[in-house]
């Protein structure tokens, strides 16, 4: 028969250091959603200025109605989307960046409590092998 003594401090201690660990990836996780949170506001602004510019563009004095105002208008809203292009481009880069970044700290998470839970293992088996011996 199997004589386990169950040793609360030791269990309370792996919980603890388990559930601390799990503390902190949630603090992680709501700095990241506030991250991508403003991120996404930031979009939104360059979209929005992008739809203030076009509407002045057009909307804007005309001298004449003719074939050279309508070019003129042409151009500017070419210049206009490519410039909103340009901005969206580079966002695309830093979500990227942001995206590789939170990507890394949950695999950093993922291995310290792997390793956290390795240790507490095989400090648990000492201790049982230590009091089977005595």
């Amino acid at each position: 028969m199997n004589d386990r003594t169950f040793d609360m401090n030791t269990w309370m201690e792996t919980y603890k250091e388990a559930f601390s660990s799990f503390g902190k990836a949630q603090q992680d996780s709501f700095k990241a959603l506030e991250r991508f949170a403003r991120f996404h506001y930031a979009v939104a602004g360059d979209v929005l200025e992008a739809g203030i510019a076009q509407a002045k563009a057009t909307l804007g004095p005309k001298v004449a109605v003719g074939t050279s105002a309508v070019a003129d208008l042409l151009q500017k809203q070419a210049d206009l989307g490519t410039e909103l292009s340009d901005k969206l481009k580079a966002r695309a880069e830093e979500f990227s960046a942001m995206a590789a970044d939170v990507q890394q700290t949950v695999g950093s998470f993922a291995t310290q409590v792997a390793n956290r839970a390795t240790r507490a293992t095989r400090a648990t088996r000492t201790v049982r092998t230590k009091k089977k011996a005595a």
